[in-house]
């Protein structure tokens, strides 16, 4: 049985539409294998037809045979009783999902949190920040493993109840952006990383946008930290739109770029959201959170500056008064006490 699966699966040119096309006209993968060309023709081309009818490769199928005998390693196909039923629901379901950890997070209710790899301090502090309330809450975190927001979401997921899951564009033998092995190993040993991409794919451009279907199709609803008018977060939320899904989005500072993507969603009809609290009013969820307790702070000028928008040196002088050696040194304490931080272009950023 799982071998039929995998010869479907590793077959070259067949792509995942067209295995769903066999399933549907043929029942199982193999009622597909066992069928001739003149059959296969009708829903294959020419190439899909000898891919199929040839030798399977060999070490490829060993390869992944042995990788499945690992306790943690395992092939979810669309014929099995744990299938999502959230992914049966989208347009093109990924007829197999490798899998590497706790398989059985798929059954539980996902939130996908999604935005920019170049993320500011307060977009990696707020995504971490909701993932982690809204895992407490009881929604495992979906995302995609990249950078920036998307760690940042799954450093929080794992730091709540409802833990989280990573889908990457590439093999699970593989592990990309190399910069973050560590929380894949952490997301392998206590949450899951699955791929619908066989051992050994490498990190294609084509294979991320994909991806987003998948962290969309597995969520009650999509998170937008922060994106960038271009950002591929963006893909995710008008997919998530697509599947009919909520998208929510964090606003930010009108300077800030990477508030844009954001603030277009919102436009277009995103829920502007400014805490975990209002996510699940939205999804009428039944646990309700206290709000974040921000320690009391006396009135500090510096900080007061830097309420709304990251600001310069000069900007921060002009508004303040102070000199410009009095001033650095504040800023400087404030960066030690992580009330605040440096940017690129010489700005500073205010965290809370």
């Amino acid at each position: 049985m799982l071998d039929s699966w995998l010869r479907l699966a590793l077959a070259p040119g067949v792509g995942n539409t067209s295995l769903i096309r066999l399933l549907t006209a043929f029942g199982s993968p193999e009622a597909v294998l066992a069928s001739g060309r003149t059959a296969l023709s009708a829903h294959l081309s020419s190439a899909q037809c000898d891919a199929l009818l040839g030798e399977p490769d060999a070490a490829l199928l060993e390869t992944t045979l042995t990788w499945l005998d690992q306790p943690s390693n395992s092939l979810l196909t669309l014929a099995d009783a744990d299938y999502p039923t959230t992914l049966l629901e989208i347009g093109d379901p990924p007829a197999v999902l490798y899998c590497k950890g706790r398989r059985s997070l798929l059954g539980q209710p996902g939130l996908g949190v999604v935005g920019s790899r170049n993320a500011t301090p307060q977009g990696v502090r707020d995504a971490e920040a909701f993932a982690h309330a809204l895992s407490d809450a009881g929604f495992t975190i979906i995302s995609g493993l990249a950078l920036g927001i998307d760690a940042a979401a799954h450093r929080g997921g794992l730091a709540g109840a409802g833990s989280s899951i990573a889908i990457i564009g590439t093999g699970l033998d593989r592990i990309y952006p190399a910069r973050n092995k560590a929380l894949a190993h952490q997301l392998a040993e206590n949450g899951l990383v699955i791929s619908e991409f066989a051992l050994g794919t490498p990190p294609l451009p084509g294979h991320f946008p994909r991806r987003n279907r998948l962290i969309s199709g597995l969520s009650r609803g999509v998170l937008v930290v922060e994106a960038a008018p271009d950002s591929g977060s963006l893909i995710t939320a008008r997919v998530a739109t697509e599947q009919g899904r909520e998208v929510f989005a964090i606003p930010g500072s009108i300077h800030s770029p990477l508030a844009r993507g954001c603030h277009a969603l919102i436009k277009q009809g995103a829920k502007l959201v400014e805490s975990a609290a209002d996510i699940l009013d939205e999804l009428a969820w039944p646990q309700r959170l206290a709000p974040p307790a921000w320690p009391e702070q006396a009135a500090d000028p510096v900080l007061d500056a830097l309420d709304g928008a990251p600001a310069t040196l000069d900007a921060l002088a002009q508004r303040t008064g102070l000199t410009l050696d009095a001033l650095s040194a504040k800023l400087l304490a404030l960066e030690l006490e992580g009330q605040i931080a440096s940017m690129p272009g010489g700005r500073y950023q205010k965290l809370h």
